[in-house]
C-alpha cells in the first residue's frame, strides 16, 4: 500500500504562502517548492483574465437584457454595468496587458452573454428570435472608454 505525503501546500495553503514569502524574502531559494509557486504563479495570471472576462461578460448581459426587454431595464442594470466597468479598468490598471486579452474574446464574451440573456429572459430555445445582433455591437472602446449613457438602446 502505497502512502501519500502531504506537503504543507496541500495541508495549510495560507501557512505555505506565508512560510514560501519569507523564504523568497530571505533569498532561501534552495528550499522553495518551486513546482507550486510556479503553479500559483500562473493560476494567478488565469484568475486576473477570468476576472476580466466575468465582469465583460456581466456588462454585455444586462446591455443585452435591456435591449432584449426594454421595460426592465432600470437604475439596477445599469448600475450593473457601470460596475463590471469600474471592475474591469482596475484590473487594466494593474495589468495593461489585460486590455489585449478581453480585445481577443470580445467575440466569445459576446456570444456567451447572448446565451446567458437570453436564458435570464427565458427566451432561449429554438423558437426564440428576439433581435439581438450575431456580432457584438459595441467595439471594448466604447464599453469601457466611452459614455455609458450611448450604449443603452435607445
Amino acid at each position: 500500500m502505497a502512502t501519500s505525503t502531504k506537503s504543507l501546500y496541500d495541508i495549510d495553503f495560507v501557512e505555505w504562502a506565508t512560510r514560501t514569502a519569507d523564504l523568497l524574502r530571505q533569498g532561501r531559494f534552495a528550499e522553495l517548492d518551486l513546482e507550486n509557486v510556479v503553479e500559483e504563479i500562473e493560476d494567478l495570471g488565469k484568475s486576473e483574465r477570468s476576472a476580466v472576462r466575468s465582469q465583460l461578460r456581466r456588462m454585455l448581459v444586462h446591455l443585452l437584457k435591456s435591449r432584449i426587454q426594454p421595460e426592465r431595464s432600470g437604475a439596477s442594470w445599469r448600475a450593473s454595468v457601470a460596475s463590471a466597468r469600474t471592475e474591469i479598468l482596475d484590473h487594466f490598471g494593474d495589468s495593461p496587458s489585460l486590455r489585449k486579452h478581453a480585445e481577443s474574446n470580445l467575440r466569445r464574451i459576446y456570444r456567451e452573454a447572448v446565451e446567458l440573456a437570453l436564458v435570464e429572459t427565458n427566451l432561449a430555445g429554438p423558437t426564440a428570435n428576439p433581435d439581438i445582433p450575431e456580432e457584438c455591437p459595441y467595439t471594448l472602446e466604447a464599453l469601457l472608454d466611452g459614455d455609458l449613457n450611448a450604449l443603452w438602446p435607445q
